[in-house]
């Protein structure tokens, strides 16, 4: 009787080592390891993670990569949206695990897997994320989380290996660190706190530039094409220039406060030097090529957005929907942004566009007009407060 398959999503680290372990001993699975690469790994890091998954018993390893896809597929949308949760946080690692579990899922579809696990913890966003994409992708599976329903502690965890014989040095990190192609999330004590601020060895980066300068970015129809003068096809090779050139300054650091998926409060600090730049630039192109009822829609729908791909809802039909009105969007989205770095901050100069409405054909704000006469103005106006004064009026009749 042949064994009962499992899929594992498999990281590496402590907590997916671990339920290697318990899955294919104590629980009798054929388990199948696969890391999704988004971005965050480097090619030596994908070999050791792989040759740790045979070496603690996998039957099969498989290694994704999605960084093009997930570009294509959810941060182009986070762009063309200006998209940070709460104001501040380009949802680095929110968009990566949604993206990573929907790509697990249907891995564990394709190759028929009775069962599918992560090795997330009952305390966090990702568990629901990942039980989520695997419950709508893929129902008739078993979803198995052995580090949420055993309540294992870090020592247990450490102790149980080593007894199965695995003797790898498992210290735990002063900061946990989560490379991603949008952005590192950075945790450690003092984001369990609400008082204090990572200190400067915590960042990943550190700060080896302090001369400001400023560099040219370029879109086209919404999506970063050229870094500092030279061009790029694929725009994900863009997002890396730029995140090498500005890192680092020690731009893009900060720490989010927000509401988890289970409904609680968390922090973490993040180093996002590309996605805040981009962001910022992008949203300023806007505000010079988009009508002021396409930029106030955007703004309703791209929140939205957020809001649902941060709770795990990235199948959602609805994220198809908004993701068609951002790209109809952006037709006139091209042009250069000119924006200055130095250490800690960054700031746009200007932007330079073939469909800049700030055209000196129709006049000048504050000075001159090519369009309109002061009579039209004052027509306007008597007509545009007409319903207010009504109000007003009978308002005051009624009082009195």
């Amino acid at each position: 009787m042949s064994q009962p398959k499992v899929v594992l999503a498999f990281s590496g680290g402590l907590d997916t080592s671990f339920c290697v372990k318990y899955l294919a001993e104590d629980k009798g699975y054929e388990v199948h390891s696969v890391l999704v690469d988004t971005g965050g790994f480097s090619d030596e890091e994908l070999k050791t993670i792989e040759a740790n998954a045979y070496a603690l018993g996998v039957k099969q390893h498989a290694t994704i990569t999605k960084t093009s896809d997930y570009y294509n597929d959810c941060i182009k949308y986070l762009i063309f949206g200006n998209i940070l949760k709460n104001n501040t946080y380009p949802l680095s690692v929110s968009a990566e695990r949604v993206f990573q579990a929907v790509a697990v899922a249907e891995y564990a579809k394709e190759i028929g897997a009775n069962a599918i696990a992560h090795g997330s913890t009952g305390a966090g966003n990702d568990q629901v994320r990942f039980d989520m994409a695997f419950r709508i992708i893929i129902p008739e599976a078993e979803i198995i989380t052995p580090i949420r329903d055993l309540k294992l502690s870090r020592e247990a965890e450490i102790e149980y290996l080593t007894n199965k014989g695995v003797g790898r040095e498992w210290a735990k990190a002063a900061y946990s660190i989560n490379k991603g192609l949008w952005g590192t999330s950075v945790g450690g004590k003092e984001t369990l706190t609400s008082d204090q601020y990572l200190p400067e060895s915590a960042w990943p980066t550190q700060i080896t530039k302090t001369e400001p300068e400023t560099i040219t970015i370029e879109f086209v129809k919404g999506e970063l094409k050229g870094v500092a003068g030279e061009s790029f096809e694929n725009p994900v090779q863009a997002i890396q220039k730029l995140a090498a050139i500005a890192q680092p300054f020690g731009i893009g650091r900060d720490i989010h406060v927000g509401d988890t998926i289970i409904g609680i409060k968390g922090r973490v600090g993040f180093e996002a030097a590309a996605p805040l730049i981009i962001i910022k630039a992008h949203h300023t192109l806007e505000k010079h090529v988009l009508s002021e009822q396409q930029l106030y829609w955007k703004e309703q729908l791209s929140n939205w957005y957020g809001s649902l791909l941060h709770k795990g809802q990235f199948v959602e039909p609805v994220m198809r929907n908004i993701e068609t009105f951002l790209t109809d969007t952006q037709s006139h989205v091209t042009g250069k942004v000119h924006v200055h770095l130095a250490p800690y901050r960054f700031h746009v100069e200007g932007i330079e566009s073939p469909f800049d409405l700030m055209s000196s054909k129709f006049g000048s704000y504050g000075e001159m007009n090519n369009a309109w006469t002061g009579d039209d103005v004052r027509g306007f106006s008597k007509v545009a407060s007409n319903q207010v004064m009504i109000y007003q009026k009978v308002s005051e009749s009624a009082n009195n």
